[in-house]
């Protein structure tokens, strides 16, 4: 049998999609074939972002401008528009807490981190579940990090947030299973980012090194020797959105170029 990577029909909602890896798993789940929801604060950019989405299959695409630290505006706005698409597919993704050393953040840098990845996905999830129990599909993605593997030096709260985020998908797993709905996560790691150029600017500037010489040690602690484009995190995104992967759930599936030290 050919593996079934087909998502005409579907409908997906894709939180953070107009950069990065959010940006680069929508593009990928429309050129399969699904119907694509943005999530964003600005409005601008996702206006910007609709035009790349393929509409090969006869997708329509749309766009919600939402701030995922604002539960209760996101509960609202995620509610109309449930009245009008029933969610198949949901990418939790969301920008990383800022860099630091846990022993120097306040509770507060915690909470709020909490609040912003798990507290939003939480929330956006509850919502789409039961559309994806009544269509009999249903995938959830999330975004998080290596960390869950193995905890990256100088991100202290990001290690932190993303390891219960690790724990919370896995949880959902064993509880949404019996529903055939899958919950995985992606690790990305050293991936080309304007997340990953702020860290490497950071980096430098602490440490006294200019910014090429900081991402050629990055590029050195990777087998493959070379930092990741988003598209090849999004495949595997788009993957595990597909009727493929109906068999995976419960995953923490590293996209790193071999570099976490675990197995």
């Amino acid at each position: 049998m050919a593996m079934d990577l087909n998502l005409s029909g579907k409908n997906a909602l894709v939180c953070g999609s107009t950069a990065g890896i959010g940006l680069a798993s929508a593009i990928e789940l429309a050129v399969l074939g699904a119907s694509i929801t943005l999530l964003g604060r600005n409005e601008e950019k996702l206006q910007k972002t609709l035009p790349l989405l393929s509409t090969a299959a006869g997708q329509y695409h749309s766009y919600l401008v939402a701030d995922l630290s604002d539960p209760a505006s996101l509960k609202d706005k995620i509610g109309r528009q449930l009245s009008e698409t029933t969610f198949h597919i949901l990418i939790n993704n969301t920008g990383g807490p800022a860099p630091g050393q846990a022993i120097d953040a306040d509770f507060g840098d915690f909470l709020n981190a909490f609040k912003m990845h798990l507290g939003s996905s939480q929330t956006i999830t509850q919502m789409v579940v039961p559309q994806m129990k009544s269509s009999g599909y249903g995938r959830i993605i999330n975004i998080i990090s290596t960390s869950v593997k193995i905890p990256l030096a100088g991100l202290g709260v990001s290690n932190t947030i993303r390891g219960a985020m690790a724990s919370w998908a896995k949880t959902l797993s064993l509880e949404l299973g019996p529903f055939g709905i899958t919950v995985n996560n992606v690790l990305p790691g050293s991936t080309m980012t304007g997340r990953l150029d702020a860290l490497i600017r950071n980096k430098a500037e602490k440490a006294g090194k200019t910014y090429e010489k900081i991402k050629e040690e990055m590029m050195a602690e990777v087998p493959l020797r070379r930092i990741s484009e988003p598209h090849e995190v999004a495949a595997m995104v788009a993957f595990l959105a597909s009727p493929a992967a109906s068999y995976v759930s419960g995953t923490s599936i590293p996209v790193d170029g071999g570099r976490t030290g675990s197995i």
